[in-house]
């Protein structure tokens, strides 16, 4: 498996001179993560259904791989959505869509998570999929295939992708994603199968599994008949922690969309709009402390060189 591997990493730098912007693919950047796969338990691949430069703006995928990646035993790897030209170059040449890091097929992984902004970026989502050669429907998925999960402010109606996942995770992801590798770690140890992963799983606050769940409802998520009663409500974290954020951010060897340094230092809106739906998927209000927002900007600015800083917040 080691071998076919190499192999197949080879196989793909060789083809890049056949696309515009190889950078957005070959990964090494300063800062970039890497761990051995055969001594970790849990293997997440971030994705992010965009091409490098948008993906690599995103302040959640920054935060999500510095969370799981400070868990010992848990790998998370980066994947974006290829340029039509890749994804031409990676059919016709039979590769699977790659990780970043390890240059891992995604048909390897534990998890693929992808993060939903938005809805004009849905289609590429049985589109990386496709590319991995995992099935696009849930329905279609087997024991040996990585669990599809989605998050993101898109979520706040997860039906129109509901066929494509396995589960969903509503509201802000710092606090569930490390239960759910938690849980996924004790699931292998202790033998479940697929299906049961779900069903524990389903029982997580905040989290949503199309095949366990239903919605009769447009404001409410019951279970099937036959599974106990479950409204799934919306996660969020009581307040901003400094440890969500890595003051080691990757750099990119290439221009990004949003080329700078971002520090959020406050979440939710005091203004309520009724027409605003960031402003109600975020709230309550949770700001930073200011001190925190000093150290972190500081040692950012010393561990990445760049020269402008992004302070994020909605408009209050």
């Amino acid at each position: 498996m080691r071998a076919a591997r190499i192999d197949c990493k080879e196989k793909y730098f060789s083809l890049l001179d056949q696309v515009s912007k190889p950078g957005r693919y070959i990964g090494g950047e300063p800062n970039m993560i890497l761990k051995d796969r055969e001594r970790v338990n849990v293997h997440f691949a971030l994705a992010f259904p965009e091409v490098y430069e948008i993906g690599m703006s995103h302040n959640g995928i920054r935060m999500l791989y510095h969370l799981l990646n400070r868990i010992e035993d848990v790998f998370a790897e980066r994947v974006f959505a290829p340029w039509v030209d890749m994804g031409a170059v990676l059919q016709s040449s039979g590769l699977p869509l790659l990780s970043l890091e390890t240059k891992t097929p995604l048909c390897d992984f534990d998890f693929v998570g992808f993060s939903l902004q938005a809805e004009l970026t849905y289609i590429n989502i049985p589109y990386m999929l496709d590319l991995a050669g995992i099935p696009i429907l849930a329905v279609d998925r087997g024991e040996n295939d990585p669990l599809i999960c989605a998050g993101g402010p898109c979520t706040a109606n997860p039906e129109p992708v509901a066929d494509f996942m396995d589960f969903f995770v509503l509201g802000d992801g710092e606090d569930v994603v490390v239960e759910i590798v938690d849980l996924y770690r004790k699931a292998k140890l202790n033998g479940l199968r697929r299906w049961q992963i779900l069903e524990e799983l389903a029982k997580v606050h905040g989290i949503y599994v199309p095949q366990i769940h239903q919605p009769p409802k447009p404001w409410e998520v019951e279970a099937r008949p036959g599974k106990p009663s479950t409204l799934v409500k919306r996660r969020w974290v009581e307040a901003l922690s400094p440890d969500f954020y890595s003051t080691k951010p990757i750099i990119p060897v290439i221009d990004i969309i949003q080329d700078r340094i971002s520090v959020e230092v406050m979440r939710g809106c005091t203004q309520g709009c009724r027409f605003c739906q960031a402003g109600y998927w975020y709230r309550p209000t949770r700001e930073l402390n200011v001190d925190d927002i000093m150290r972190l900007t500081s040692e950012t600015l010393k561990n990445t060189g760049n020269r402008e800083i992004g302070l994020l917040s909605i408009a209050r």
